[in-house]
């Protein structure tokens, strides 16, 4: 198949670039096509795997409190409370938002750093960046719809929120295309990259104004009554062994189903490698202690030796007493293929460091390094087989560096008890990639050719970019529609009658579909 493509797209020449060893230019075109593809998509089950760090990092850096002492103006008594550090519309346009779309933003940082000095900006970037929102606004809106359970609704609690982040995101995309196409056609000027970078500060501002109902700059929509920290008080049914896995996605395992926040607390215990729930904000004056506590009866290196000694256990004890083996092979077949990411993402510090700081940055830093590899092997399949490299971008780099946002609504959508978090991320994920994503590397190659050349940055096929930008205008129209019609008919966006929630996952992936075929075919000069 992959060998039929290459003949189809006419690429008669030997590709001279290797990965590794020069001796791979030996090998046939369908060799090396066929373990480039392998090597990408291993490559993206490592971004999967280190998404799950990722996020017991942010978890902690999200459940920081601090003290807050105040005197009672009657009794002069001080009163001491504890408050959360972060808001949480900050947390899923910062923290959430920006986390999830590293990969993305890393992959067209290093594409902009590798084409310093070209008078031309390179297109892998651009092109999965606008390739992951079609991503993030179809399939990922299609997977939340089915999650809950049947007949379980999950709907917005704060409209007035999502809204403003509607409409940064529908604008990101209009000012992008607005600068391609409009103002200075097929070049960036330096001021429009740095005013692309600065429309992420005043998204910020914007959401947390509306979070606030901020007098004149916020829209006067009720906020549905909810729970301070939108968790649900705890059952004494709920087991313990609550936990964000990004592996949970490729496998289903029979485990409670009760509702938490994505940002509640789950802690490895290292003493025999379970997971134990950390208290939330409402015992915050006892949590820091319990922590400490923690820390001292195991110690630090106790913990972070149990990471190495998880990450090299094969199967756990509950795989061993199940009876059907051939989930159990399954099981240990994902294992070993996960063994060697695991293991490597075990020198990452324990997140109960600094907050989770560390953790939160070592996880980012090795999304940077899978994104670098991601790259080269990119040039590569482009290389060889002749297909256009933006094709590649829409498609192949765009589904799998958007799987950590995947996997961050999926996980949002099925433990939370609105759909604030779940349709947030993929909001505001969009408004990042352009923003952060395509801002920050063009301010980069803007900047350098300002000061070598005093020249403007040009922009390869930026017909075919922008033709993909009508194309998502058009088709995110549609997708929006749905949920405001679901919103209406059924009262919440997520879940409900399961027959309309399938229906509603297949027009959303229908609609990726046609968002890709399109700009594949415009990219590919066949119209």
């Amino acid at each position: 198949m992959v060998g039929f493509l290459s003949n189809i797209l006419g690429n008669d020449l030997k590709c001279e670039s290797y990965f590794i060893f020069s001796g791979e230019t030996d090998l046939g075109n369908n060799v090396r096509i066929f373990l480039y593809f392998i090597g990408l998509a291993y490559c993206f089950i490592g971004l999967s795997a280190i998404t799950a760090r990722f996020f017991q990092s942010m978890e902690n850096v999200v459940k920081h409190t601090r003290k807050v002492v105040v005197i009672d103006p009657v009794t002069k008594a001080e009163i001491i409370t504890h408050e959360k550090v972060w808001n949480y519309t900050i947390a899923d346009i910062s923290l959430l938002a920006f986390g999830t779309s590293f990969p993305q933003i890393s992959l067209a940082t290093i594409d902009a750093i590798q084409n310093l000095g070209n008078l031309y900006a390179g297109g892998l970037g651009p092109g999965t960046l606008v390739g992951s929102a079609a991503f993030d606004l179809f399939p990922i809106h299609a997977v939340c719809v089915v999650i809950p359970k049947a007949g379980e609704l999950k709907k917005i609690a704060d409209l007035g929120v999502w809204i403003v982040e509607l409409f940064w995101s529908f604008w990101a995309y209009f000012w992008l295309y607005m600068i391609l196409e409009v103002w200075t056609p097929n070049v960036i000027t330096l001021w429009e990259a740095l005013l692309t970078v600065l429309q992420y500060g005043l998204l910020l501002i914007h959401a947390y104004a509306q979070d606030k109902r901020w007098p004149y700059i916020s829209l006067p929509i009720a906020r549905d009554e909810r729970p301070v920290d939108w968790v649900p008080e705890e059952t004494p049914k709920q087991k313990s062994q609550e936990i964000v896995e990004c592996s949970e996605i490729f496998h289903f395992i029979e485990e409670n189903r009760d509702t938490v926040d994505i940002f509640s607390i789950h802690s490895e215990n290292p003493r025999d490698g379970s997971y134990i729930r950390v208290p939330q904000i409402e015992d915050a004056e006892n949590s820091d202690k319990v922590m400490e506590t923690e820390l001292e009866d195991t110690g630090l290196l106790t913990i972070w030796r149990q990471q190495f000694v998880d990450a090299l256990t094969v199967e756990s004890q509950e795989s061993k007493k199940m009876n059907n083996i051939f989930i159990r092979i399954a099981k240990i077949f994902w294992q070993l293929l996960l063994l060697p990411w695991k293991f490597m993402f075990a020198f990452v510090p324990p997140c109960h460091i600094a907050h989770g700081w560390i953790s939160f940055i070592c996880s980012l830093l090795f999304i940077s390094g899978i994104a670098y590899i991601v790259t080269k092997i990119t040039d590569l399949i482009s290389c060889v087989t002749g297909i256009n490299a933006y094709v590649i971008a829409f498609t192949a780099l765009a589904s799998g560096t958007s799987w950590p946002d995947l996997v961050a609504s999926k996980i949002a959508a099925e433990r939370q008890k609105t759909a604030d978090s779940a349709i947030a991320n993929i909001t505001c994920s969009n408004s990042v990639n352009i923003y952060v994503g395509i801002g920050v590397p063009w301010l980069i190659d803007t900047l350098y050719n300002y000061i070598a050349y005093r020249e403007p940055l040009r922009i390869q096929n930026a017909g075919g970019l922008s033709f993909s930008l009508i194309v998502f205008f058009a088709t995110s129209v549609g997708c929006i529609s749905v949920l405001i019609a679901r919103r209406i008919v059924f009262g919440a966006e997520l879940g409900g009658p399961r027959l309309w929630a399938w229906i509603t996952c297949a027009f959303f992936m229908l609609l990726w579909l046609i968002f890709v075929v399109l700009s594949s075919l415009k990219v590919s000069g066949f119209f």
